[in-house]
């Protein structure tokens, strides 16, 4: 335990679409925050950030930035994190990770708080918070697990392309504007920055987020199956996943499918738990069309699930519809929730 005056926060990646959506959760919350430090990389270095009507002047990243540092967001890419977060623990900060560099390491906790806010008691400087697209779809499963028990989930995602960051979105509306006025466009980001080919995001779908792997899924598929399981802490759980970009700007939505373990649930008993679980907004009124969409669902940190339906053919499968704010709670909100809970938890405790 850790007892401080008042929270000294770092923000590293303070320029970049998450980084900046982190600066304004942060805003909006009631963190007794005594010094704001916002971190990016050399060339964005300079910049001046507004919080609370002060203006920061955003510093570059080095090791020696987390000296008297407290809790340090990070989210500015895998490599930046290998390399600073290490350094950032050696000088007393507890890391909230928004990378993949280490969700899946034995002794970091995976954790959003409405499903495994436990976990942050074995945390050892840093913890990782999970992919956008796997932290939706576990905080809607999480009450169906602990009610009824789960053994399988199929899960397609339909991903908003905030998630390939900024330039992606300005990638998203040049090729719209550029196609409508009859120019021809040279895609250069999507599927992935690094690949070998790039394709057409407006008015197109793109069946890859991030590389294939051998097996033939992608390495955000992947995320998916093993972030689940170590969330949940369900190493046996059957999970799959295809992962699909969307010319959305901002807002991840989900069609999973998942097989409970009790005999005798209808629908309107999934709907029931639903609309009291934490973190969780029940959208589900089909004769009046209202469901989960992206358009809505931006600028709110909650998970929206509706169109429940009880599988025709299994007795125990049901389908849900998953919508949420990517860049909010899949990335900035679920980051700064955990250091909400790291209060609450008291293992950082202010004096």
């Amino acid at each position: 335990m850790v007892e401080i005056q008042g929270l000294n926060i770092a923000v590293i990646g303070a320029t970049g679409a998450v980084g900046k959506q982190m600066i304004k959760t942060l805003e909006s919350r009631n963190l007794p925050i005594k010094k704001l430090l916002l971190l990016s990389s050399a060339r964005s270095a300079g910049k001046k950030i507004t919080f609370k009507n002060k203006e920061y002047v955003v510093q570059e990243a080095k090791p020696e930035s987390f000296e008297g540092i407290d809790i340090a967001l990070f989210s500015a890419g895998g490599s930046v994190s290998k390399e600073l977060a290490p350094a950032a623990v050696e000088r007393g900060a507890i890391v909230i990770d928004n990378t993949s560099a280490f969700r899946m390491a034995a002794d970091v906790p995976l954790v959003v708080p409405e499903v495994n806010e436990q976990d942050l008691l074995k945390h050892n400087g840093i913890i990782a918070n999970p992919n956008c697209s796997t932290i939706q779809m576990v905080a809607a499963l999480e009450p169906l697990r602990k009610a009824y028990g789960i053994s399988k989930v199929v899960v397609s995602t339909y991903q908003a392309v905030s998630g390939a960051g900024a330039a992606a979105i300005a990638e998203l509306k040049e090729q719209a504007r550029d196609l409508l006025e009859g120019k021809e466009i040279e895609p250069k980001i999507l599927p992935v920055g690094s690949g070998e080919n790039h394709y057409q995001i407006a008015f197109n779908v793109i069946p890859q987020i991030d590389k294939f792997e051998d097996n033939g899924f992608t390495f955000e598929e992947m995320k998916m199956i093993n972030e689940t399981k170590k969330i949940m802490h369900m190493p046996e759980l059957s999970v799959a996943a295809t992962c699909v970009r969307l010319p959305v700007e901002t807002g991840h939505s989900e069609s999973v499918y998942v097989e409970i373990d009790k005999d005798g649930v209808s629908a309107g008993d999934i709907k029931e738990l639903l609309s009291e679980a934490p973190g969780v907004v029940l959208q589900d009124d089909p004769d009046n069309q209202v469901y989960p969409m992206p358009a809505t669902s931006v600028g709110r940190n909650e998970v929206f699930v509706g169109r429940i339906r009880k599988d025709l053919d299994e007795s125990k499968g049901f389908h849900l519809w998953i919508v949420s704010d990517n860049l909010l709670k899949g990335a900035a909100w679920n980051s700064v929730q955990i250091a909400e809970s790291l209060l609450k938890l008291k293992l950082v405790t202010i004096k």
